[in-house]
């Protein structure tokens, strides 16, 4: 098998022509925007954080869309990566964040270590956390942000 190459400008002058564009977020979000949160997609999200299926409740922990009053329901939940998906979530309220620097586990106070809404005082809490890991995430996080 043989590479094919393209060694003159104008062949590479071609190639590049042929090339596809790149989009921007917003040219992206322009053309594709997010569908509206409906009353019903709020009903769905309540109903499906019941769910047996802890990958369902997952689904829910991770959505942007999900109401604030759910995280409280979805904070205390049996399985980690319930707690876990509730940590990493963005749109989380504080209080709810907050509420999980205490965890049994460290893979959900791992991913509050990384979620960039986490209030200063949760951040001071899990950089002396028992755990290295999550210390070490602390320090990486912290590290990041003032590159």
């Amino acid at each position: 098998m043989s590479c094919i190459r393209f060694n003159t400008p104008a062949q590479r002058k071609q190639m590049k022509a042929m090339a596809p564009a790149m989009l921007t977020a917003e040219q992206a979000e322009e053309l594709h925007p997010a569908p509206l949160v409906t009353h019903s997609k709020i009903t769905r999200l309540r109903l499906l954080a019941t769910h047996p299926n802890p990958k369902i409740r997952e689904s829910v922990a991770s959505s942007f869309n999900t109401p604030g009053d759910l995280f409280t329901t979805l904070v205390t939940d049996e399985h980690e990566g319930v707690r876990a998906c509730v940590a990493r979530n963005e749109t989380a309220p504080r209080d709810v964040l907050r509420s999980l620097v205490d965890d049994s586990s460290m893979r959900v106070r791992g991913f509050l270590a990384l979620n960039p809404s986490v209030p200063d005082d949760t951040i001071a809490q899990l950089s002396v956390d028992d755990n290295a890991t999550v210390r070490s995430l602390v320090r990486w996080k912290t590290d990041v942000a003032t590159q």
